[in-house]
């Protein structure tokens, strides 16, 4: 009987050690997968679309859109620009989800660019800070 109790409690624990690390697996992904699509985004030349479709509105409100596209034209990325993120950072708090992503951004010229994103919403991730500079 005691034996039967301690195996449905360690069952008990498996099972939600399983469902915590595919949430937060799937949260990252979801963290990685904003940030890749928006930094494609801005590397193709497509500034417009991606403050169309990952700025937060509050966001829009301190940054026009005219000062974003001519910030991401000043760092003068090619084709030949990846990122590499080496911090995914994803939590939760009363239904307001939120990822932090920071990484770099290598070009073939040896240029190099930070970043540093900040998403967060309940339903649906928009960005809310950006921080894209030449690293020195």
């Amino acid at each position: 009987m005691i034996l039967g109790i301690v195996g449905g409690v360690l069952l008990l624990v498996i099972v939600g050690v399983v469902i915590l690390v595919n949430v937060v697996g799937g949260a990252t992904n979801q963290a990685k997968g904003l940030a890749d699509n928006f930094t494609k985004l801005v590397i193709a030349g497509d500034s417009s679309q991606a403050y169309d479709d990952y700025l937060d509105p509050a966001l829009k409100e301190q940054l026009s859109k005219e000062e974003f596209i001519a910030g991401i034209q000043s760092l003068q990325m090619d084709d030949t620009c990846k990122p590499a993120y080496d911090n995914l950072k994803v939590s939760s708090d009363n239904g307001t989800n939120a990822a932090d992503v920071t990484g770099l951004i290598t070009c073939n010229n040896d240029k190099k660019i930070d970043l540093a994103y900040r998403f967060e919403g309940r339903d649906e991730l928009k960005m809310i800070t950006i921080k894209l500079k030449p690293k020195v």
